[in-house]
């Protein structure tokens, strides 16, 4: 047995000094948060430390006591067998009587068996495993001996239910374990300080353990972020399509040696690059894959395995191959599009180069002329190291009544102490005890409108006090497999397995995509053309058709908003360019004549100022105003002006949005000034416009599916049966109205609201805006044909109704009138 110095030095280098430094910290007994860029040893850094805590217990005993010791979770599934890998690369050198176990939902039962005879030294997990083993009755014992736990890429968990869950978690083993050790491993985060707060539980009596600690990996590693210009500045769009005309510079990318990930934002959009780079290079046939989250995972697991070897020339992928998994022959990334936030971009560019001293280099690829300046301000903010931050959730009370039944399995909990405990989770830290007792008379007994039910009654206190679930009744039972077949916060949207006729599955697409498809259709799916035969048993079976017309599925959720940090950085270029001092960079010159020509047609956007267009055309009255807030905010912001104009006076419009602005077209005209336009931006009573002109009834109906799963009121079946879509909407919408009706005061609810107006719409970034707004001049321009900024917009109404003459006859024509070249 060696130390961990001499390990280092085996292998011929040295840690770095932030590593030594988180050694230093868990051996005087700090929790901590480590931040480094992706590829820089942040793994080695928080293992050694807890390998070193290992040794120093043993004092070099030569018996290595039984007992899980240390727990490493994972955000992904596809992490783990990784990380396993790269746990147990040092411990036959440095402490060889250890072994480290894998523990996920693809763990074959014969594994999780021998894992309970005699459980391994360190575990590597997910959340919503590691839910699972508090929610056994002896998952106190199991826990005991537990001295650190950590939580990799904590960013990616941050800012979502998972992340609550785990804090949860953690609040609970803490409690089990007080002088427990909790280190976080990020890589992209704009609020490390909160970050830090929400990883670590808060210990009320001061001085129970040491302070958590961050610390800053500084590797000198080199960031390359470039752009792949067009050959002709005017052959990109200046609409904003698909972006095929880069096509050629991309091959021309790919001619050399070694491999490259390919991102895109969207399934749709890898499955389109994917045919377009194959029709482009077809002997480039098994060369390049496809890797998005749709497909199965034997497919994934192939194309992993191909990049890991280097004998995949390139790979198209999503956010699927965004976090950990080490592919060092990657010497380069490609972002197809922009990337719509500078956190995204760090974390695909650190895909590259995964090994400290290795440069990391990305390439963006704009789809249209806007993307240009999108792509010169990414680099801007990255180097500047504007990174994005990730809030975490407030309260999430689904969660929290999750968390209660898994508590209630898991040896039970007295009201009192368990209230302490989970107000030391940070997302809970202001919880009312209100609160929580309303949750847990609704894990009880249903609330007010459910109690008449018994299936609703989970969880009761014995004699003792102690709240259980009865697993010794056949109710109990029933509550006890439900729960812990649906343990997590994930909800995907109801997916439909893709199955050719005999043959393998090749993946899954979203069940309402399948619904719209006649039998005969054609699909693009998993890089094939495919034609739709059946649906039977939640499954579409299909069979290949070449050559023949096909559709690209088009899965929920694919826009992503601009982040602010981004959306500042396009607006400083603006305003550069508006002076004439941006045209050094390379793609402010590349879009130099969109730019001119919407200066010469109306005014480029400005910091202080806000551009508003008007337009009369054979449609209707055009009113484009370009806050630069991002899709989210622009979609609440329009519907919020549409309603206070025709309050004004009485007017139908039909709404676009896109991230830079929004576009209002009426039929009647709009006796637009300054004066209404102020009136109508104001932030007064934003909340209850919203309300009033969307139909915030439905977006809550919609959204309280995700809630009703998580709180366990709908169940979506067992393995092999799983309830569809429409099955499980009827089910939460049935809630949802008796909830409504009969007991208004339900705090799912409120949530539902609240999730709605923070996630769907943005209103806390919406109301900055219209704040700052007050302070801008106001640029209002009659124009006598559409702007170049304006044409997105309307691009993206057309696209919702067209017409019986062409999409790209109306564009042309419209670029014709504004006098840009033809595209």
């Amino acid at each position: 047995m060696m130390g961990l110095a001499a390990w280092f030095s085996q292998r011929g280098f040295s840690p770095f000094s932030f590593q030594q430094a988180v050694w230093q910290a868990m051996a005087e007994g700090h929790s901590g948060l480590l931040h480094a860029s992706t590829g820089a040893g942040k793994t080695l850094a928080v293992w050694g430390g807890v390998l070193q805590r290992a040794m120093a217990r043993e004092n070099g005993s030569t018996r290595m006591p039984s007992g899980l010791r240390a727990l490493w979770i994972t955000p992904m599934r596809a992490l783990a067998a990784d990380t396993l890998v790269s746990l147990q690369a040092p411990l036959n050198d440095v402490l060889p009587g250890w072994r480290v176990g894998l523990r996920t939902g693809d763990t074959p039962s014969s594994e999780r068996a021998r894992q309970e005879r005699a459980w391994p030294h360190a575990l590597v997990t997910t959340p919503e495993s590691l839910s699972l083993m508090l929610a056994r009755p002896d998952a106190a014992a199991l826990f005991a001996q537990l001295d650190v736990v950590i939580v990799d890429e904590w960013h990616e968990l941050l800012g979502n239910k998972r992340g609550v869950q785990v804090q949860l978690a953690l609040a609970r083993l803490t409690t089990w374990c007080p002088g427990l050790l909790v280190w976080g491993l990020s890589a992209t985060l704009g609020n490390q300080n909160e970050a830090l707060s929400a990883l670590v539980p808060s210990v009320r009596k001061t001085g129970s353990i040491n302070e958590p600690v961050r610390v800053q990996g500084h590797v000198d590693k080199a960031l390359v972020i470039d752009t792949l210009l067009p050959a002709h500045a005017t052959r990109l769009s200046w609409a904003g399509r698909l972006g095929a005309p880069m096509v050629p510079q991309l091959v021309a990318e790919l001619e050399g040696p070694g491999s490259t990930l390919v991102f895109t934002n969207t399934r749709s959009q890898a499955e389109i690059w994917y045919q377009l780079l194959l029709e482009a290079r077809p002997d480039w046939a098994g060369l390049v894959a496809l890797h998005h989250g749709s497909l199965d995972a034997e497919v994934r697991a192939w194309v992993e395995a191909g990049l890991k070897s280097g004998q995949l020339k390139a790979v198209v992928a999503t956010s699927s191959l965004d976090l950990g998994v080490d592919f060092l022959p990657v010497d380069r990334v490609i972002q197809v599009g922009s990337p719509k936030g500078v956190a995204r971009l760090l974390q695909r560019a650190g895909r590259s180069g995964h090994a400290p001293g290795r440069t990391s280099r990305i390439s963006l690829v704009p789809t249209h002329t806007l993307e240009l300046v999108e792509a010169a301000a990414a680099r801007r903010a990255a180097l500047a190291g504007q990174v994005e931050a990730r809030p975490a959730p407030h309260q999430p009370l689904d969660v929290l009544v999750q968390h209660l039944v898994t508590v209630a399995l898991g040896g039970g909990f007295t009201p009192d102490a368990l209230f302490v405990e989970v107000r030391r989770a940070h997302s809970y830290r202001d919880l009312s005890r209100e609160a929580f007792d309303w949750c847990l008379d609704f894990a009880a007994r249903g609330g007010d409108s459910l109690q008449a039910y018994p299936e609703y009654h989970r969880i009761a206190p014995d004699e003792a006090g102690v709240w259980r679930v009865a697993e010794h009744t056949q109710p109990g039972r029933l509550v006890a497999r439900r729960h812990r077949l649906q343990v997590g916060t994930i909800v995907s949207d109801a997916s439909m397995a893709v199955r050719y006729l005999n043959g393998p599955k090749l993946g899954s697409v979203e069940e309402g995509f399948i619904a719209r498809l006649n039998k005969g259709d054609c699909f693009v799916f998993a890089g094939r053309t495919l034609e739709f035969v059946r649906v039977q048993d939640m499954t579409a079976y299909v069979r290949r058709a070449e050559g023949r017309k096909r559709i690209v599925p088009r899965w929920e959720g694919g826009r992503m908003p601009l982040s602010s940090e981004m959306a500042r950085a396009v607006m400083d270029l603006l305003d550069e360019a508006a002076e004439g001092r941006a045209w050094h960079e390379p793609e402010m010159q590349a879009a130099r004549d969109m730019l001119e020509a919407q200066a010469r047609i109306s005014h480029l956007p400005r910091r202080d100022r806000l551009l508003v267009e008007r337009h009369r055309s054979r449609e209707g009255h055009h009113l484009w105003l370009y806050p630069f807030a991002g899709r989210l905010a622009h979609q609440g912001l329009s519907a919020v002006l549409a309603w206070r104009l025709a309050r004004q006076q009485p007017n139908t419009f039909s709404l676009a949005v896109n991230d830079y602005g929004l576009e209002l077209l009426s039929a009647e005209p709009v006796p637009v000034d300054e004066t209404l336009l102020r009136t109508v931006l104001s932030p007064d009573r934003l909340l209850e416009d919203i309300l009033e002109s969307l139909n915030a009834a439905e977006l809550a109906r919609r959204r309280f599916r995700e809630i009703a799963r998580v709180a366990g009121l709908v169940f979506t079946g067992y393995p092999g049966a799983p309830k569809s879509n429409k099955q499980l909407q009827a089910s939460s919408s049935l809630f949802y109205e008796v909830f409504r009706q009969y007991d208004a005061g339900n705090r799912l609810l409120t949530q539902a609201q609240q999730e709605v107006l923070s996630q769907e719409l943005d209103v806390a970034r919406l109301r900055a805006v219209l704040t700052a707004l007050r302070q801008r001049r106001i640029d209002l321009v009659d124009l006598k044909s559409p702007s170049p900024f304006s044409l997105p917009l309307m691009v993206e109404r057309l696209r919702e109704r067209l017409s019986t003459e062409k999409l790209s006859d109306r564009v042309a024509r419209a670029l014709k009138a504004m006098g840009a070249p033809a595209q």
